[in-house]
């Protein structure tokens, strides 16, 4: 072997001994690169693997961890934030219609009741019978505005509080089928938002069972788990297939809330064995 020869495979023997230790120490910064990007921003809350915690393998490691650690509570910071005011600018919406309905439309419906009254009294009787029904259509109109108007601003939930709150939507919803409910513990310091949150896929669930599922029976359970909440509405209705679950179901909604507070909404159907709506709400240390 010529010294050329050789002088090339000492080079070439150099650039892989080179290359393998440039490659292992990347290996650590490779891996965290892999579970960062396995960070889902979408989920209640971001949940970061085991190995970032600040502390790499290389001083480079450590500092890009360290800064992502960092960056990733500023964002929660400013979810949590960016949340509690979405939910307040939507319940103060909901409170203006609210009072709106009541105040405006309410009054003209009554001063309409009042004038078909005046007109019955006046009116030859070949019109009593229809001025008599077209009364009737107005003060149900009025009926189904108000119970629009409670709907849109829950007063029971500040008046009461949670667990009454939802017992009487369960009480209305027994008009037309079997409920049941079970509540345990005390949640009066729930936080305002996170009460909100429950109270409105409450809300949402409920009407679900009555409107679309066919159910026979609904059971609701509202609990406090670990200086959390956990809601669970389940009926025995038709359920559903998840591709047609954002046809009228509200179940982007229900979702788009329980991100705002960092709960985990989870949804079990499919068609012929009913559905369970299930909210878990955080502690306040797990945000």
């Amino acid at each position: 072997m010529t010294l050329t020869a050789i002088g090339l495979a000492l080079v070439v023997l150099a650039l892989i001994v080179a290359l393998a230790r440039e490659r292992r120490r990347l290996a650590p910064l490779e891996d965290l690169v892999e579970a960062m990007e396995k960070v889902d921003l979408s989920s209640p809350r971001p949940l970061l693997p085991a190995s970032i915690d600040g502390v790499g393998e290389t001083e480079e490691v450590a500092r890009i961890e360290l800064a992502f650690l960092r960056m990733m509570r500023r964002l929660e910071a400013e979810r949590r934030r960016a949340g509690s005011a979405a939910l307040r600018a939507q319940e103060e919406e909901r409170a203006r219609v609210a009072r709106d309905l009541h105040d405006e439309v309410n009054q003209s419906l009554t001063g309409l009741l009042l004038r078909l009254e005046a007109a019955r009294e006046a009116a030859p009787p070949e019109l009593e019978a229809e001025l008599a029904e077209t009364k009737s259509l107005a003060n149900q109109a009025m009926t189904e505005l108000l119970s629009l108007a409670r709907q849109l601003r829950p007063t029971a939930l500040d008046d009461l509080g949670l667990a009454a709150a939802i017992a009487g939507q369960v009480e209305r919803l027994g008009g037309e089928i079997e409920t049941g409910l079970e509540v345990d513990g005390d949640f009066s310091d729930l936080g305002d938002d996170a009460q909100l949150v429950v109270y409105r896929v409450a809300q949402e669930a409920l009407s679900n069972a009555a409107r679309h599922s066919g159910a026979r029976r609904v059971e609701v359970r509202l609990r406090r788990a670990e200086g959390g909440g956990l809601l669970e509405v389940a009926d025995d209705g038709r359920g559903f297939a998840f591709d047609e679950s954002e046809r009228g179901l509200g179940i982007g909604g229900m979702r788009e809330r329980a991100l705002l507070i960092g709960a985990e909404l989870t949804i079990e159907s499919r068609p012929g064995s009913g559905t369970t709506v299930r909210l878990t709400v955080p502690g306040e240390s797990d945000r």
